[in-house]
């Protein structure tokens, strides 16, 4: 049948965005610590970098009076709070006992070099009468954790009281992140499911690239990616399949990022192990278990490389396989906290305890199904894989005006066709929680897909399946 949708073939739509929170574009944003020197940068001078908060006076005696010693660690420096007697010239010796680079940047624009793992450098600072705030630059660690102070003379050794700028201006904790009308439009990302892989050993390389990305309409942040896309490439195979992945960290990347593989039975400190730009490592595992599984990366702080964009789903089916359906699709329920435009999101907000994301979003892009539906034929027989990346806020994944006949949540089964005729109204889906849910559309229209936690609809978790026909009033039509 057809269906005409009259007064606004979306009145629904408006029903479900009726009472939830505006998008919350316009509260208070974030401040971003700056990407530091690159490995192959010298130690800035004083007289050349820009200074925040830095003394009037400064020493100008060119001999070296002390040594200083500051160990790096993840996400943390040792110690982190250092006095000396005498302001001077002094060298200093960063210590790398992480597992990824660090550097140390003083809010003057003084700087180390990157230090690789297990590595270190010694260069020449100058100190002034006072105190100095320092950080690492990697984006993420001081907000994580990664800041100190080294007072001279008598000088506080409270807190940092501003990061360094190193030519990018801060951006304070209160701004807001305005949409940008040049911005281009978002790409859309297929939502169908990938064929399983033939055979039963499995290759693949997934380069890890760093790269502005259109997360929602006007709004770009620098994401860091497995294979080029937010989320990453669906991996389907079966139970006892082999496969061996050949993760590249291209020279040109900035940061080490690492893999973690949920549905892999590994060592953490083996193959999940970070590297660095210009690096490779292959990750082997063999596929014991069936399901819905996440793989992200682990690299501290995971939190912000998740936030950021890496992150995604592995299908794993079971013995003997799954039915034939009309429709297979894949989706992965994510948040973005947003930083500046064209910069990585922000690890202070998404580290907040009671998480509040500006968009949460299937597949990468604010309401990207709200304006491009998904179409299929009323009758048809849909499954859908969906996984909740997280990194933080719970999913209730519901499609409203069907029910879904079969589910598979974690292992556990609701039968299509069982004695009591039971059915399921949403899919609850902690972070890196997976299911598949699979439902018919009885008649011709739209169906919202949405998270049943309705305050995060309004915030880009909002899209629609249209079955059939469907004529809408203002001339526009699917």
């Amino acid at each position: 049948m057809r269906s005409l949708l009259k007064l606004g073939a979306l009145t629904v739509i408006g029903a479900l965005l009726a009472g939830c929170a505006t998008n919350p574009i316009g509260r208070p944003g974030w401040t971003f610590a700056p990407n530091g020197p690159t490995p192959a940068a010298p130690l800035a001078s004083p007289a050349a970098s820009p200074v925040a908060n830095a003394p009037t006076e400064r020493p100008t005696d060119e001999s070296v009076i002390g040594q200083i010693e500051i160990r790096a660690h993840e996400l943390r420096f040792e110690p982190a709070s250092i006095s000396v007697e005498a302001a001077g010239r002094y060298e200093l010796t960063l210590v790398n006992e992480g597992a990824i680079p660090h550097d140390l940047v003083f809010e003057d624009g003084q700087a180390t070099p990157m230090v690789a793992a297990g590595e270190s450098v010694t260069v020449e600072v100058v100190l002034p009468a006072g105190s100095m705030s320092f950080i690492c630059s990697v984006p993420g660690h001081a907000e994580a954790g990664m800041t100190g102070t080294i007072s001279v003379a008598g000088g506080s050794a409270g807190a940092p009281t501003a990061p360094p700028d190193n030519g990018h201006p801060a951006t304070p904790a209160t701004a807001v992140v305005e949409p940008d009308p040049n911005a281009p439009e978002p790409v859309l990302y297929d939502p169908a499911a990938p064929a399983l892989l033939e055979g039963e050993v499995h290759e693949i390389d997934l380069v890890m690239t760093e790269r502005e990305m259109v997360v929602a309409a006007g709004f770009v942040q620098k994401v860091w990616t497995f294979g080029d896309t937010v989320p990453g490439p669906v991996i389907r195979v079966k139970v006892g399949d082999l496969v061996r992945v050949r993760l590249i960290n291209p020279a040109e990347n900035q940061m080490p990022h690492s893999i973690d593989f949920h549905s892999s039975m590994v060592a953490w400190n083996d193959e999940m192990r970070s590297i660095n730009p210009g690096e490779e490592l292959i990750y082997e595992w063999r596929a014991n278990y069936a399901g819905v599984w996440m793989y992200h990366c682990g690299t501290s702080p995971a939190l912000h490389h998740i936030a950021n964009g890496m992150y995604g789903m592995v299908i794993v089916e079971p013995v003997g396989g799954l039915p034939e359906v009309d429709h297979e699709f894949a989706f992965v329920q994510s948040e973005w906290y947003l930083g500046p435009q064209a910069q990585p999101v922000s690890l202070t907000k998404a580290a907040e305890a009671a998480p509040a994301p500006e968009f949460v979003v299937f597949n990468g892009v604010a309401n990207q199904y709200l304006d491009h539906p998904i179409r299929v034929e009323t009758g048809d027989r849909v499954r859908a894989y969906v996984l909740n990346a997280g990194p933080s806020v719970d999913s209730s994944f519901h499609i409203v005006g069907t029910i879904f006949d079969t589910v598979i949540k974690e292992g556990v089964i609701l039968a299509r066709g069982n004695p009591g005729s039971w059915g399921s109204q949403a899919v609850d889906l902690a972070p890196a929680q997976g299911a598949i849910v699979e439902f018919e559309f009885a008649e011709d229209g739209l169906y919202p897909i949405v998270t049943h936690a309705f305050n995060f609809v309004g915030r880009g978790a909002l899209g629609l399946f249209q079955s059939g026909e469907v004529e809408m009033t203002d001339g526009g039509g699917h």
